[in-house]
């Protein structure tokens, strides 16, 4: 026998969820705004500007997705209570069944609407930098970095974000000292802003003959790239010194040949922040890049400030050892894995090591 009655209860509460989450997302301004930007886009001079014409069109774009989104979900509601009046005119149980499939996928995609409602920060749709550090540990440490650089893009990929390799460091024996990363997506630093922090893992090393249990550790900083009509970041190039050197890599046409390779030091009374690229063969676009990165870190740098003193700040930036982490990893002596500042466990370390991170972020946002 088909409950039909829940069917209608559970078709109801999905309904209500995907309005509010509507209003929450201020589709009414979203389609005014679709309006004014396509309006724009239709005159003559628009695209003789071409770096602004493609940031109002990729803002188009992400604006035309996201109503398309809500508007589905509310047409899929009422596709389903047309199939729920029908299977129960015409008692048909195998309809009935598909009625339910139907609810549980309807179900997942207004929890992921609601999701991007708690997206309230003033960059979470920004576009992302991702870099790791190997802490404490060794070659263990260096391992552990590449582990959890393999976690992040698998997540990237599941939420169909689009990763760039800006620089990576290998480590001595195995694995990465750092590496940094570009992550392209609609809320891409939204989704990754609570990722960042030291991360700590316990397992028996594959590195020790006598296989005993080691702890390793690294750190990850997830900073904002910010948009040239976004903020007024600037940056005074006496307090910048940069390096050029040799690319590392398997070799070929003006890869390792020449100094196309970029790094960029940042010092201004007690703020140091390095950054380099080296994925491009022309070192004038591996400068871009740098400057990129730089401005993304001075903006997160500056959003901090606004909330507390620059001596509060470096208070925070723990070593990435013992007592810095916000996430442990235990593979022995049982398989957990537990974010400190949620208290949120996960049982399937699979799972969370191929990138199946959703729990940890929506634990997170919810916190906020």
């Amino acid at each position: 026998m088909i409950a039909f009655d829940q069917y209608r209860n559970d078709l109801a509460d999905i309904r209500k969820s995907v309005l509010s989450a509507g209003e929450a997302l201020h589709v009414d301004h979203m389609r005014e705004q679709i309006e004014e930007l396509t309006e724009e886009m239709n005159q003559p001079e628009f695209w003789n500007d071409t770096e602004r014409s493609t940031r109002i069109n990729q803002r188009l774009g992400k604006l035309k997705n996201k109503l398309a989104h809500y508007e589905k979900l509310l047409s899929g509601a009422d596709d389903i209570e047309v199939m729920m009046e029908l299977a129960q005119d015409e008692d048909d149980e195998e309809l009935g069944a598909e009625v339910g499939v139907e609810l549980t996928k309807l179900k997942a995609k207004a929890d992921e609407l609601e999701l991007e409602t708690l997206m309230r920060g003033d960059y979470d749709t920004c576009n992302a930098i991702l870099s790791l550090h190997a802490g404490a540990g060794g070659t263990e440490a260096q391992d552990w970095t590449q582990m959890l650089y393999r976690m992040y893009t698998r997540y990237c990929e599941q939420m169909g974000f689009t990763v760039k390799v800006l620089d990576i460091l290998d480590g001595d024996e195995a694995g990465f000292k750092s590496a940094t990363f570009e992550v392209d997506g609609d809320n891409a630093y939204g989704f990754l802003r609570g990722e960042k922090g030291v991360h700590r893992l316990v397992r028996i090393s594959p590195f020790d003959a006598n296989a005993r249990r080691h702890t390793s550790f690294a750190s990850l900083d997830v900073a904002p790239i910010m948009e040239e009509d976004d903020g007024d970041i600037e940056i005074d190039m006496k307090y910048v010194r940069v390096d050029t050197y040799h690319s590392s890599g398997a070799g070929g046409q003006n890869v390792n040949k020449t100094s196309s390779a970029v790094r960029m030091t940042y010092v201004k009374d007690d703020v140091t922040i390095v950054v380099a690229c080296q994925t491009e063969r022309d070192q004038v676009q591996n400068r871009a890049t740098c400057m990129k990165m730089l401005k993304a870190r001075l903006l997160e740098l500056r959003e901090r400030e606004k909330e507390q003193q620059m001596a509060d700040i470096k208070g925070e930036m723990k070593k990435i050892e013992w007592g810095s982490q916000i996430r442990s990893y235990v593979f022995q002596p049982y398989t957990m894995v537990k974010d400190h500042r949620t208290g949120y466990e996960v049982g399937n370390i699979d799972d969370v090591m191929n990138g199946n991170l959703e729990g940890f972020v929506t634990a997170y946002l919810k916190m906020q």
